[in-house]
């Protein structure tokens, strides 16, 4: 009796404790994550996802085209002539893109890289859930009646990105230097 009095005392003291917000000793905390760690885990995805990719205009170099970091995740640099597309080039079966990488031709038409800084021309002025529906439903500017986000925005990817994944890119390019840079419209294809 004295035994089962002792085991119930004690998970009676273990309960007051947890109520009272104190863990037992052996009870495992998730860390708490901060602002810096967002940022880190946002600078992560985005560098190995390859955002920079296609969002982030190219010098070229002797080992070929390399991200220019003065324009880092600005888009198309709408300063440039918009490209002409070689009527030779069969869009269809064949794809081409200028040559920083960051507009696209194809059958859908042509498409431009956005501005994933935090200026008012790229997505300075979005919340978290313009950037989750941009991201994870291939909506422009993450506005529910707008046209689709259109290739080569790998859409069909991200719909499987975590909400805590999609918190820290958004972040992330939150922390980036503004630039402004009002990409052009995306042009449908000539019928």
């Amino acid at each position: 009796m004295k035994i089962q009095n002792t085991i119930i005392l004690s998970l009676l003291v273990i309960g007051l404790m947890s109520c009272k917000g104190e863990a037992p000793d052996n009870a495992e905390t998730e860390p708490v994550q901060t602002h810096g760690d967002l940022v880190s885990r946002g600078e992560y995805l985005v560098t190995v996802i390859g955002c920079a990719d296609c969002h982030t205009p190219k010098k070229m170099t002797d080992k070929g085209p390399v991200i220019d970091m003065d324009r880092y995740m600005m888009g198309y640099d709408a300063s440039q002539a918009l490209p002409e597309i070689p009527e030779n080039v069969p869009l269809g079966p064949w794809i081409v893109f200028n040559g920083e990488l960051t507009a696209a031709a194809g059958p859908w038409g042509v498409s431009y890289a956005g501005n994933l800084t935090p200026h008012g021309t790229g997505i300075g002025n979005w919340s978290l859930e313009q950037f989750g529906k941009a991201l994870r439903e291939g909506k422009y500017k993450g506005l529910d009646n707008s046209r689709p986000i259109m290739p080569p925005m790998p859409v069909e990817g991200f719909k499987h990105l975590t909400d805590d994944d999609l918190e820290a890119i958004f972040m992330y390019l939150k922390s980036l230097k503004p630039i402004d840079n009002v990409v052009p419209a995306y042009r449908p294809p000539a019928s």
